[in-house]
């Protein structure tokens, strides 16, 4: 049956993905849950689940349970990362953006720019190709070294421009990626050894500011 508080609106296939969209907000259920929760065969259920998680709206975890996905957890970021970013530019003097990860491309949702004549300037809405840069790895799940907590680029994506990139975790899952980019005369050699901690301090800042360091695990 359908769960509490769902609602009809004669377009079928929509209506069953916010049914399981609304059964796993309740509590994380498994396939097989879902399906006997929502009267759905079993075969329906592995389909809109399977599509679910390829938009990111749902997530899986080791033990095979959905919860509500990344996308979810992407919208307070933008009412709560600004401060955090504005801070680590004004402390390092570069522009600073928090990139999302949208099916194969990367989004700008957070962008604060260096006051520096000569900047990397990417507006809110900006989108780029992945794994290109270091935010690009870092949303793919490139590996990162212990301890390190960052990854850098530097002319890879654009000659010439630089970045080092964190990520942001809600859940222990990535769900953004918080960049430093500017002029590579000013990065290099390394933009990581330059500003690597502070973007991985930056990018705690962030999670603690939307969920709490609870919630951020």
């Amino acid at each position: 049956m359908a769960t509490p508080g769902a609602r009809a609106t004669g377009v079928g296939v929509l209506d069953k993905a916010v049914s399981v969209l609304d059964a796993v907000e309740t509590r994380p259920m498994s396939t097989s849950e879902l399906a006997r929760a929502l009267a759905m065969t079993m075969s329906t259920t592995h389909r809109l689940t399977g599509a679910l998680q390829a938009h990111e709206l749902l997530r899986r975890d080791a033990d095979g349970r959905f919860h509500l996905g990344p996308r979810f957890a992407t919208a307070p970021l933008l009412e709560t990362a600004g401060p955090a970013l504005e801070a680590l530019r004004d402390d390092t003097g570069e522009s600073v953006q928090l990139w999302v990860r949208r099916g194969t491309q990367r989004m700008c949702a957070v962008s604060v720019e260096s006051r520096e004549e000569l900047r990397t300037a990417l507006p809110v809405g900006s989108f780029l190709d992945l794994p290109d840069g270091s935010a690009g790895q870092v949303l793919v799940g490139a590996p990162i070294p212990p301890g390190q907590g960052w990854l850098e680029s530097s002319g890879t994506r654009t000659p010439g421009i630089a970045s080092v990139s964190a990520p942001v975790y809600h859940h222990g899952e990535i769900v953004a990626a918080l960049c430093l980019s500017g002029p590579l005369q000013r990065l290099a050699p390394s933009p990581g050894a330059l500003h690597g901690s502070r973007v991985r301090d930056a990018a705690r800042h962030v999670e603690a500011a939307t969920w709490g360091s609870a919630a951020a695990d």
